[in-house]
């Protein structure tokens, strides 16, 4: 292929935080770039957009913190960070998926969390840290917990706002409502570009090499009935509606290797009444993740889960299932005054399913759906077994538990005496799937032989192998941003080398 011919260098399929970073790697590289968005601009960006912008990364000192993020001598004096290890992170990725994560890519997530951070900060990237949502205040200092002390400034819509200002001043071409249809291959199997669908209209784009990051297959009902399983048809879904896996059906059509844990995915507590998609409005706010401070209720008035089994990142990504599973795919989650100032947010917004009493007879026959009789007795057996006589304390997984109960919680657990109490319905939110492609750890796109697709990259959400069951929070923007930039680097190695340059 002359290099007239070439509409790019690099082909980029997506255009959220994965897609970006691959984008920019490969710009920074050499390569003349086409990032492919099918959503308008008012809707760009994927799944990141609709992210609270957390961000799971090694620190090992506060000089890595500040080397994202530039704090006063005040702030840093208000302000406990602790430490995060490589070690920590390892055992958080293999605990949460049951030990199943894959070992290589997981090596390289860890090990290149913070610099792909730091590397993203040089291209115009802004933190800030995050004691909003990932810290409680303890003696007068924010003590972070659970793994998160830094995300994006603005969230998931300001890192995508900065990343596609970034890919603009930088010459990238980023072509909006254009969906990629198929992937263009020669007779040898090299990927030599993409099929691309905008306002109807067809057209084949050729380049040098491709990198698919349009997300997986959420958005896409039938996709996730026929993987997940019966029920999952009807689950909502937190993010975009353009994530319904055409990524991966256009490798897997050239003979991709599927990979990773395709009956599985991320689900959340969320708003019962909240839209069937994401609502850019409202952003991540239908989510409801403070039910580690009070209990859940279902259908029957009966606990199902130990809400205070760990911190909320280990255990929100894997809960929604359960709730998904209860009667109604529904269930309550119920706090009572001395936790109310501790709520994240997202229960104070406007669009949110609530009911509050200033007694528990008068809130079990307000909570919709629910047996009242039944809960009210599994409130008080709750009441009477909890562990009055260990401090509270929600920095620390502080042992204040229960006894004697069939569904105990091990940690947080607070009578519930002190009105108004309140309560909040949710269902199953589903943010992303687990299964995808298998990928080498060049990012390289894995045929059902083992080798690799010439031409062809991934990264993001469609890539298989990294989550199974279960995902530590903020690890799902860390990875993008990762494999995107060892993906784009890839493809630009891969397209330039080749000896093939667009004009």
């Amino acid at each position: 292929m002359s290099k007239e011919t070439l509409d790019a260098d690099v082909i980029v399929v997506g255009a959220g935080n994965a897609a970006a970073s691959a984008a920019l790697a490969a710009r920074d590289a050499g390569a003349r770039v086409i990032m492919l968005e099918a959503a308008t601009i008012e809707e760009r960006g994927g799944n990141s957009t609709y992210t609270a912008g957390a961000t799971r990364l090694v620190y090992n000192s506060v000089e890595d913190v500040t080397s994202l993020v530039d704090l006063s001598k005040a702030e840093l004096a208000s302000m406990d960070f602790g430490t995060y290890t490589e070690e920590q992170y390892f055992e958080d990725m293999y605990r949460m998926t049951r030990y199943r994560t894959d070992p290589e890519l997981c090596d390289i997530l860890v090990h290149n969390s913070l610099s792909t951070w730091q590397w993203l900060r040089k291209q115009g990237v802004k933190f800030q840290t995050s004691q909003g949502r990932q810290a409680f205040k303890v003696d007068g200092k924010f003590k972070f917990w659970g793994g998160l002390c830094v995300e994006i400034w603005g969230g998931g819509p300001g890192l995508v706002d900065m990343e596609h200002d970034i890919c603009q001043k930088k010459g990238i071409d980023i072509r909006y409502e254009t969906s990629g249809v198929s992937l263009l291959t020669d007779d040898t199997g090299r990927v030599t570009g993409v099929k691309v669908r905008h306002k109807g209209r067809t057209s084949d784009l050729r380049a040098g090499a491709v990198v698919l990051a349009c997300g997986g297959f959420e958005s896409n009902a039938e996709m996730r009935a026929r993987y997940m399983g019966p029920g999952w048809e009807l689950a909502k879904v937190r993010g975009t509606r353009y994530n319904t896996g055409g990524g991966i059906k256009m490798a897997l059509d050239i003979g991709a290797m599927p990979w990773g844990h395709w009956s599985s995915g991320h689900a959340v507590g969320w708003d019962y009444n909240a839209p069937p998609f994401g609502d850019l409005s409202v952003g991540d706010n239908f989510q409801k993740h403070s039910y580690p401070l009070g209990i859940m209720v279902n259908a029957r008035g009966e606990r199902f889960v130990d809400e205070g089994f760990d911190f909320r990142n280990y255990t929100y990504a894997r809960y929604g299932h359960v709730i998904k599973d209860q009667p109604d795919m529904m269930a309550w989650q119920i706090f009572d005054k001395k936790v109310l100032h501790l709520l994240r947010d997202e229960y104070r917004i406007r669009r949110v399913t609530k009911v509050s009493a200033d007694t528990l007879e008068d809130l079990v026959k307000k909570l919709e759906g629910v047996d009242a009789e039944k809960c009210l007795a599994e409130l008080k057996a709750y009441n009477a077994a909890v562990m009055t006589d260990v401090p509270f304390n929600p920095a620390v997984k502080d042992g204040r538990g229960t006894r004697g109960l069939k569904v105990a919680k091990s940690n947080w657990a607070n009578v519930l005496d002190e009105p108004p109490f309140e309560a909040y319905q949710v269902t199953c939110g589903l943010t992303f799937t687990f299964g995808g492609l298998k990928i080498s750890t060049g990012c390289e796109v894995e045929d059902t032989a083992g080798q690799a697709i010439p031409g062809l990259y991934a990264a993001g959400e469609l890539v298989g192998g990294l989550f199974y069951h279960n995902y530590p929070g903020g690890t799902g923007l860390t990875s993008g941003a990762v494999f995107g930039k060892i993906a784009g680097e890839g493809a630009a190695a891969c397209a330039l080398g080749a000896g093939q340059r667009a004009g």
